[in-house]
C-alpha cells in the first residue's frame, strides 16, 4: 500500500531540472541545470539513441548534475543497460557531481516494479562524484557492494523494499566525505529485509565522521529504529534526523524521549507516523528548540480488537 505519492524532482543538487528538447529552441547552458534523460513512452527510438543524442547536442564535459528518468519506451526493461552506458561513458563527465537514478513516477512505474541492478560501478566510474540516489527495491535486482569513495557527500536510497545486504554493504563502505544519509527500508513485501542490526555500525558513530544528516525512514520496524537511535552516539554529531513514512507509535516515541537528548537537532522529521498527539507535543517540548515535523497521524487498519495493521508511506 503506498501513502504518498512520488512525484519527479524539480531540483537536484541545487540546479534545475531540465529535460533536454533540441526542437524546443536554443539548450540552457550545461552547467546551469541537472539533465534529465528520458524515453517517452511508443515512440521507436530508444534508451541508447536518447543518450547517443545527449552525448551529441550538450557540452557533457560541463554537465554537473545528470537524473535518469524513464528509460523504457514500451514494456518495463532491466536498468543494467543503462548503468554500464554511464560508466562506459564516464570520461566524457568529468565536472559531473550529481547522479540519480530512476527518477519515476508511480503513473509510470511502481517503485516496487523499477527493474535495478548493482549500482556499485557507477561509483566507482565517477570518483568525484558528490551527491548520489537512487530509486528501486531490491526484489528487482537493487544492490550494492562496499566501496570506498572519497568524494560521496549525500547517499539516497528510495525504495519500497531496501535489501539488508545493501544497507550492510553501505555500512561497511569508505566514505569520509558523507555528510546526508537516506535509506527508506520499506516493506517486506517487496524485499524489505533490513534490520537494526544492519545500520547499527552507522548508528554507532565515527563509521562517517563528517555525517550531519541521518534518514532512516519507511520503515515497518520504526519503533526498534527509535529506539536504536535514542541511544545511539552518531546523534550527537547530527544536525537533522528523519524517522519519517513508517510505522512510528508511541513506544518508539517514548524510546526517543528515553534518550539521549535531541535539542540540539534542528530539524526532526517524523512526518506520517502512527503517534498519538499526546505523544507528539511531549517530543515537541522535549526537543525544543529543534523543530519538529509531525503531520496529522495515520489510520490504524484492521479489527479494533486485534493488533493494528500500521503501513509505510511507500511500498508497491
Amino acid at each position: 500500500m503506498t501513502h504518498i505519492d512520488i512525484e519527479h524532482l524539480e531540483h537536484f543538487h541545487g540546479l534545475p531540472v531540465h529535460n533536454p528538447d533540441p526542437s524546443s529552441g536554443p539548450l540552457p547552458a550545461a552547467d546551469s541545470v541537472a539533465w534529465r534523460l528520458v524515453c517517452e513512452y511508443d515512440e521507436e527510438t530508444g534508451f541508447a539513441d536518447l543518450w547517443e543524442q545527449f552525448l551529441e547536442t550538450v557540452d557533457t564535459t560541463r554537465v554537473r548534475a545528470l537524473v535518469i528518468g524513464p528509460w523504457w519506451n514500451d514494456e518495463y526493461t532491466p536498468f543494467a543497460p543503462v548503468l554500464e552506458l554511464i560508466v562506459a561513458h564516464a570520461d566524457r563527465f568529468p565536472a559531473l557531481r550529481g547522479l540519480f537514478l530512476a527518477d519515476v513516477e508511480g503513473e509510470e512505474c511502481e517503485i516496487s516494479w523499477l527493474r535495478m541492478c548493482d549500482v556499485t560501478p557507477v561509483l566507482e566510474a565517477l570518483p568525484l562524484l558528490e551527491e548520489f540516489g537512487v530509486r528501486g527495491c531490491g526484489q528487482e535486482g537493487l544492490a550494492l557492494r562496499p566501496l570506498r569513495h572519497q568524494a560521496l557527500k549525500s547517499l539516497r536510497f528510495e525504495s519500497g523494499g531496501l535489501p539488508g545486504e545493501l544497507v550492510r554493504a553501505v555500512a561497511a563502505s569508505e566514505l569520509p566525505a558523507l555528510e546526508r544519509l537516506d535509506l527508506w527500508f520499506g516493506s517486506s513485501w517487496y524485499g524489505g529485509d533490513a534490520t537494526v542490526e544492519d545500520v547499527r555500525p552507522v548508528l554507532a558513530g565515527g563509521l562517517f565522521p563528517r555525517l550531519r544528516h541521518l534518514g532512516l525512514q519507511n520503515s515497518e520496524i520504526q519503533d526498534e529504529i527509535a529506539a536504536a537511535v535514542g541511544s545511539a552516539p552518531v546523534i550527537a554529531q547530527l544536525e537533522s534526523l528523519a524517522l519519517s513514512m513508517g510505522t512510528l507509535s508511541d513506544s518508539g516515541g517514548e524510546a526517543l524521549l528515553n534518550g539521549q537528548p535531541l535539542n540540539h537537532l534542528s530539524l526532526l522529521d517524523l512526518r506520517h507516523h502512527y503517534l498519538t498527539e499526546p505523544m507528539v507535543e511531549r517530543i515537541r517540548a522535549a526537543c525544543a528548540p529543534a523543530v519538529v515535523e509531525a503531520d496529522e497521524a495515520e489510520e490504524d487498519y484492521g479489527d479494533p480488537d486485534d493488533e493494528p495493521e500500521r503501513y509505510v508511506a511507500v511500498s508497491e
